[in-house]
């Protein structure tokens, strides 16, 4: 029996998404056509598939037990198609979806998007949320190309690359009555701080390092993004412990100064991973090679 192969991306899309709505969004498709494809895929499959509840369309157990199989057929069939693609870079005209934390997207993006528009000015980055958690970037389903942070726990079906290990450093305003050109263990612990909010199970890793230093720390403000601490820090006599490439950034601002954390709080990693299905499409191989290559310069030039 023949049978179209446009089906199995939609079978997956309303895995994922659980909604006729957000899966016909997401395939560029109107939602008659995904409900007319639903329907010839019951037909096809001899069940039902997804059964509408309060809260969504819930697979049955045959579409559990189908899942995994498609996955694994379209992810190797992405990889025959697209392995056998000639790619060039400074031709090429394509959208690609990255997930930065937003460290990355601070540190390291701005970079990254100069190299490209060098070398390839035909492709352009959609960047979307990190998230709390691998599963709310589209780095698992393969909607998202990269995901670009640090990976607690990755699945299986992704492959995880380091780029580079980051360290810590301390930023307070310039004109701090009680800092000078040092800051010790006391200070610190006298200080109030600004903490900058690492989603999901990141958010207990300084406070982890500090409590194994038997260091205390007084947390005024807690934000979600880099961007808010410079202004918060310079009006304030707050202090922010942050990467040494925020930190960086951060020098070249006359109202902050940068000094050393009082102790030694350790390096943690940058990675970046993506799905299995994109691990020889030249496209995606061209990138992480460029993305590496700014990652390690700009963590060489700022040791």
């Amino acid at each position: 029996m023949r049978y179209d192969l446009n089906l199995l991306p939609v079978f997956l899309s309303l895995m994922e998404e659980r909604s006729v709505t957000r899966a016909a969004r997401r395939l560029g498709m109107t939602q008659p056509a995904l409900s007319n494809a639903l329907a010839r895929l019951r037909t096809l499959l001899q069940d039902p598939l997804f059964i509408r509840e309060r809260y969504g369309m819930q697979p049955t157990p045959k579409a559990l037990e189908l899942a995994p199989v498609i996955a694994q057929a379209l992810a190797g069939l992405d990889e025959l198609v697209r392995g056998s693609q000639a790619f060039d870079p400074a031709q090429a005209r394509l959208q690609l979806v990255l997930a930065p934390n937003s460290y990355v997207e601070y540190a390291l993006m701005p970079a990254i998007v100069e190299r490209l528009r060098a070398l390839a000015p035909g492709i352009s980055l959609r960047l979307v949320p990190y998230g709390a958690e691998l599963a709310d970037t589209g780095v698992i389903s393969g909607s998202t190309a990269l995901v670009l942070g640090r990976l607690i726990d990755p699945p299986d079906n992704l492959i995880v690359q380091h780029l580079m290990e980051e360290s810590l450093a301390c930023v307070v305003r310039a004109d701090h009555p009680l800092v000078g050109e040092r800051l010790t263990k006391k200070q610190f612990e006298q200080l109030k701080h600004v903490n900058m909010l690492p989603p999901g199970r990141l958010r207990a890793g300084l406070f982890q390092r500090l409590e194994k230093h038997g260091l205390k720390r007084e947390v005024a403000v807690s934000v979600t993004h880099f961007l808010a601490i410079p202004e918060m820090v310079a009006v304030t006599d707050y202090c922010a412990t942050l990467p040494r490439l925020i930190c960086r950034r951060l020098a070249g601002d006359a109202r902050l100064k940068v000094l050393p954390a009082p102790v030694d709080l350790g390096t943690f990693p940058v990675e970046m991973a993506w799905h299995v299905r994109y691990r020889n499409d030249p496209a995606h191989r061209w990138l992480r090679g460029v993305i590496a290559e700014v990652a390690a310069e700009v963590s060489a030039a700022a040791a």
